[in-house]
């Protein structure tokens, strides 16, 4: 059976933005060899059309830039939408029951999906299908933006803290 893992830059007030923020050279790394192991990855609307910036090669890009999208490339991935009619390769959009769709995952699947999005993490959290809450808190404070927890906050129980590079601290929860 999949787990479902929730997991993002935060910033030290608590927001996730997507922008404004990148990740240092070890983060990016880990962020790579984190994407290479799952089984995949499910995304709301605005963060699946974010992620598509990887879909294309850049001549701008170094070697670890090619790496991740080669990662993200080859990963399942599942878009829930409502207004999308298509996605991009290797993804399916998921339009009807949002809970049904992600407990059939969880059974069809084994290893690690990741759960890409505050929006749609918070409407997993009362269903109880979040697994684990990963938090990668960043050096920033940006007083606006998107919180992590979007929805009720579920009672957690700290089960790892560890840093990552020479700027991040990653706590991981799991509900309690």
């Amino acid at each position: 059976m999949a787990r479902i893992v929730f997991g993002m830059n935060v910033s030290l007030d608590g927001y996730v933005d997507y922008q404004a923020f990148a990740p240092g050279e070890e983060l990016f790394r880990h962020w790579i060899e984190q994407t290479r192991g799952l089984t995949g990855s499910v995304y709301g609307r605005r963060l699946y059309e974010i992620m598509r910036y990887w879909d294309e090669d850049s001549a701008d890009w170094g070697p670890a830039e090619h790496d991740f999208a080669a990662a993200w490339r080859s990963q399942q991935k599942w878009v829930v939408s409502r207004t999308l009619k298509s996605v991009g390769p290797n993804a399916t959009l998921i339009d009807g029951d949002v809970e049904a769709a992600i407990r059939g995952l969880k059974e069809r699947y084994d290893g690690e999906i990741d759960v890409g999005g505050p929006v749609l993490a918070g409407s997993l959290v009362e269903s109880g299908l979040i697994d684990e809450y990963r938090l990668y808190f960043r050096p920033v404070v940006l007083g606006r933006g998107d919180p992590f927890f979007t929805g009720p906050r579920p009672p957690l129980r700290l089960v790892a803290s560890d840093r990552i590079g020479e700027d991040t601290v990653r706590l991981t929860y799991v509900p309690a």
